[in-house]
């Protein structure tokens, strides 16, 4: 899939909306990705899942143990990513302000693909290299459905992406003045 096609999904769900949003990073947008409502269509979350394996299957086909995806939004495309990796998946989630892997339990120097929904700063995934790094885990590598900074974040991994979609953010304080005008709206799920 090109980055028009997986974009066209995300049209296709009402899932791209326009406005003045605060994104989990805290940087604010004219533009949200609501990927909830791509990911109730289980039909459309397949497809986008479905490339996304298969562009990680070209660089690491065989060489995966697990599928981990940070809580709470890359928990939807982790699973169906891993289906069609034929891995299993699992997932971090915050406690006390810091993600860790609750659930379950994974070997050391197991080898593992992050796979997150939208990437702006690459910040939940650095927190994910981070806590798997703790307890032994071997990350290779990043996947997100969209990368938002269109390869400009560092999330301390490769990062493999469906799409880039360069889509403005600015910090609270530089405002377009057409953006402040707006009321803005904060739709994201860090705080969950």
């Amino acid at each position: 899939m090109n980055t028009e096609e997986v974009l066209d999904v995300f049209r296709q769900c009402g899932a791209m909306l326009e406005g003045h949003f605060i994104l989990t990073s805290g940087l604010h947008s004219p533009v949200f990705l609501q990927k909830a409502r791509v990911f109730m269509h289980a039909d459309k979350t397949e497809i986008l899942c479905k490339a996304l394996a298969a562009k990680i299957n070209e660089r690491y086909a065989g060489e995966l143990d697990y599928v981990v995806g940070p809580a709470v939004g890359g928990i939807i495309p982790a699973y169906e990513t891993s289906r069609h990796l034929n891995v299993p998946n699992i997932w971090v989630e915050r406690e006390k302000g810091e993600f860790r892997l609750r659930r379950f339990e994974i070997e050391d120097g197991a080898k593992v693909v992050i796979v997150e929904d939208i990437v702006t700063t690459g910040l939940s995934i650095r927190e994910t290299v981070d806590s798997l790094g703790k307890i032994g885990a071997n990350v290779l590598a990043a996947a997100c459905l969209i990368d938002r900074s269109a390869g400009q974040s560092d999330v301390g991994v490769p990062l493999i992406s469906l799409a880039e979609y360069a889509v403005p953010a600015y910090p609270a304080n530089e405002l377009p003045r057409e953006l402040a005008a707006i009321p803005a709206v904060e739709p994201g799920s860090r705080n969950l």
